[in-house]
């Protein structure tokens, strides 16, 4: 079983796997009068293949228990899917770069501080929602349209919070 030790989140950590989305340390701008500060274009949608769209769902999602136990990482070849916090809910990602096979030692993981977000590029291979502490409603931003866009690999894995 592979160990892995949640480091904290930060953009350039998780750069090879995709976007922290996270408005406190974005550039922005003013709009609607100067009544609204816009974080724009915080990560990269991609929606790849045949009659495809960009869907936005809310997923509400049940707390793990630590250490986390998983049996498997899966990726979604055809499209970016973005995880944004509505309620200051921290949780675990874990990914392993793009490739059809998934080398231990080039698995990674992270803990996000409850305001982060991530946003994985198309075809990297991540854990399942994995929310901490409290039951967790998330914006979710991923693609729709024909064809598979969900594969899993097996893979055991323990993950702890790093200290």
């Amino acid at each position: 079983m592979l160990e892995l030790k949640a480091e904290p989140l930060t953009p350039e950590a998780f750069a090879p796997f995709g976007d922290v989305i996270d408005a406190r340390t974005s550039a922005s701008f003013p709009i609607n009068a100067g009544r609204t500060q816009r974080h724009h274009d915080l990560a990269k949608v991609e929606t790849l293949g045949d009659n495809a769209r960009t869907l936005i769902n809310i997923f509400v999602s049940q707390p793990v228990t630590l250490p986390l136990e998983l049996t498997f990482l899966e990726r979604h070849p055809q499209g970016s899917q973005a995880f944004m916090p509505l309620h200051e809910e921290r949780f675990i990602v874990v990914v392993a770069p793009l490739g059809e096979v998934i080398k231990p030692g080039d698995v990674r993981a992270f803990v996000t501080d409850g305001r982060q977000g991530v946003n994985y590029h198309a075809g990297t291979w991540h854990a399942i929602q994995s929310v901490l502490d409290r039951e967790g409603e998330f914006l979710v931003v991923d693609r729709g349209g024909d064809g598979n866009n969900c594969d899993e690999y097996p893979l055991s894995l323990r993950i702890h919070l790093a200290d």
